[in-house]
């Protein structure tokens, strides 16, 4: 696909309706502060001030008014898409705003809009490369079903990413912008110009939410692009036989990763793996380098720093799947590679983590001894 063949002015009427709805949430916030106000405590909770996180309201703006300026066949891809991804998009905004949505009501909903999306274009997933459960795909019923925990899964795990200034949003651009490129090489101009219009809403919010945190994604936000990018990659399997079904999944690797580590992390500690904790990964980064690296820096900016790191975790599967998006056996490969690398991540991070808490409790001991003596810690700081 050539360059000139993207739609620039629904490009640019995304990018900028997202990003002045980005701002005027952040300057109306004493009007609607009193619900959309993230708190500062919690498990995984890192900002000191309190922030709106309803980032994900000026997305799905950004997204009808792009739907607007789009060439009729795209509008006729995209706008189903949007009217299914309403379900996981309102019970996320109704979560940012009341706080009393539970889990499994916001998981069941996810999954409650890949069937409206199914029953509006009548696409599912049809294969997957491995024989038994292509046997099973065939059966409609069960197509139907495993497309919708597919899309849940993914939309929630875009969710759990969501823990740093530009994090979530950073990683959806990196596997939505190589879905567009495996599109694009595949000839699917259509699917690849969707992928780049939803890159350009999402950087609109990305400016105001990174590097300072002015606005939250929130669960709306989370959910409204987790199911976007699983649609997407539900597409461009469907419509590109030749695109084999790893290749979408490969692209959205990271936050499949951490999904994934984090359950079987948390049924190994005998915990619900609904149970939030401070050991994700990105948690850890900024225990172990953001705050030994770059302390010195103000709090928005020091959380800013965990998310290069983990776009780079997330830039290695997501280009290994444009590479290799039609050799099934070579994605495979890619797939354990990925994983294996960001196990081998999580590992020296822990490690890192632990040596620096373990310095930390001995320096306090050290004070604590030389309090007890009347004398004073040399190195208590």
């Amino acid at each position: 696909m050539s360059i000139i063949n993207l739609p620039f002015a629904s490009l640019e009427l995304g990018f900028a309706a997202s990003l002045i709805c980005s701002l005027l949430l952040v300057l109306t916030t004493r009007w609607h502060g009193r619900y959309s106000l993230d708190a500062t405590h919690g498990v995984q909770k890192f900002h000191n001030t309190p922030t709106p996180r309803i980032g994900g309201a000026a997305i799905m703006i950004g997204l009808w008014l792009a739907l607007c300026a789009l060439p009729q066949p795209q509008q006729e891809l995209l706008l189903p898409v949007l009217v299914a991804a309403l379900p996981a998009f309102v019970f996320g905004l109704a979560e940012d705003l009341t706080r009393n949505v539970s889990v499994r009501a916001r998981l069941l909903a996810t999954m409650a809009s890949g069937v409206v999306c199914w029953s509006l274009t009548d696409i599912s997933l049809q294969y997957s490369g491995l024989a038994p459960l292509d046997a099973m795909l065939s059966w409609l019923p069960f197509s139907v079903v495993f497309t919708a925990f597919a899309v849940g899964g993914v939309a929630n795990a875009v969710n759990i990413i969501d823990g740093f200034n530009g994090l979530a949003s950073g990683a959806v651009l990196i596997s939505m912008g190589a879905l567009g490129l495996i599109a694009m090489d595949a000839g699917d101009i259509h699917l690849a110009q969707l992928c780049f219009v939803i890159c350009a809403v999402t950087a609109g919010f990305f400016l105001v939410n990174f590097p300072f945190g002015k606005l939250f994604l929130g669960d709306g936000g989370a959910y409204l692009l987790g199911f976007l990018l699983a649609w997407m990659s539900v597409m461009l399997v469907s419509r590109n036989p030749s695109v084999s079904a790893w290749a979408p999944l490969l692209a959205c690797g990271y936050p499949v990763f951490e999904t994934l580590f984090t359950i079987l992390r948390r049924l190994w500690c005998r915990r619900h793996p609904g149970e939030p904790d401070s050991w994700h990964l990105h948690s850890l980064i900024k225990v172990a380098i953001a705050m030994r690296y770059f302390r010195a820096l103000p709090a928005p900016l020091r959380n800013a720093c965990v998310s290069p790191f983990l776009w780079a975790v997330a830039l290695v599967p997501a280009l290994l799947a444009v590479q290799f998006a039609y050799i099934p056996a070579l994605l495979l490969n890619a797939a354990f590679f990925s994983f294996a690398l960001y196990l081998a991540t999580y590992a020296c991070v822990a490690s890192a983590g632990r040596r620096r808490a373990r310095r930390r409790i001995e320096s306090l001991r050290s004070v604590e001894e030389f309090e007890l003596e009347g004398t004073e810690a040399p190195l208590a700081k």
